[in-house]
């Protein structure tokens, strides 16, 4: 068997049980940009893989439609006290989040994917955008509908911001190209998942289309 054909009898498995339904396009999108920080593009750090390098340029060009459409930016970063203990056991079971320990130059935005003035930014310190944040009540009071999510990682952070947006009640629309992992095999079977039971998972080139309006 292909990997080709073994893919088609996978999706075909999901779709008899009852998976992988549509979710609309709302009126009203936000992008939500996950974590594209330096501690992942940056070589010598423990986060460092090249599937985050290589979804940085996809998350600038989404970062410029959004804007030129007038859809609003939202920004997440993580950062922990200087003894993660606002971390709980989530800094304990990933050691690698010290690199978000105050002062760490690893927490900044990586170039071309930074807010503006008067853009949102959500500080958080654990997987999902939503849990212990502002996020729900701000997409709410901008009448937002629909979330683009991209960022890293998409195992991780990604995947949970988007199971969150599932359950507030926020369409979630993951961006294929603009999503980064540490392994393609863990890229490829989370972003599976999370079209057959969560998200929605786009290309870039529908993403800007939908938020240019043309849907």
């Amino acid at each position: 068997m292909t990997a080709a054909t073994a893919s088609s009898d996978l999706n075909a498995d999901y779709q008899r049980a009852g998976f992988g339904a549509r979710l609309p396009f709302g009126r009203r999108p936000a992008l939500v940009i996950v974590d594209v920080v330096q501690a992942y593009v940056e070589p010598g750090s423990g986060l460092y893989a090249q599937g985050f390098v290589d979804a940085v340029e996809p998350n600038r060009r989404l970062v410029a439609a959004a804007r030129a459409a007038g859809v609003p930016v939202i920004f997440t970063r993580v950062a922990f006290d200087a003894q993660g203990r606002d971390g709980g056991l989530f800094f304990r079971k990933v050691p690698a989040l010290r690199a978000f320990l105050p002062g760490s130059p690893l927490g900044a935005f990586v170039a071309g994917v930074e807010p503006l003035d008067g853009e949102t930014v959500v500080t958080k310190q654990y997987a999902s955008a939503f849990f212990g944040s502002s996020l729900a009540s701000t997409l709410t009071a901008l009448g937002v509908d629909t979330v683009l999510v991209t960022g890293f990682s998409t195992s991780g952070c990604v995947r949970a911001t988007a199971l969150d947006a599932l359950q507030h009640g926020f369409a979630p629309f993951v961006v294929r190209e603009a999503c980064g992992d540490r392994d393609p095999r863990v890229q490829d079977a989370n972003l599976f998942d999370l079209q057959a039971k969560y998200a929605e998972v786009v290309a870039e080139i529908e993403a800007v289309a939908a938020m240019q309006g043309d849907r």
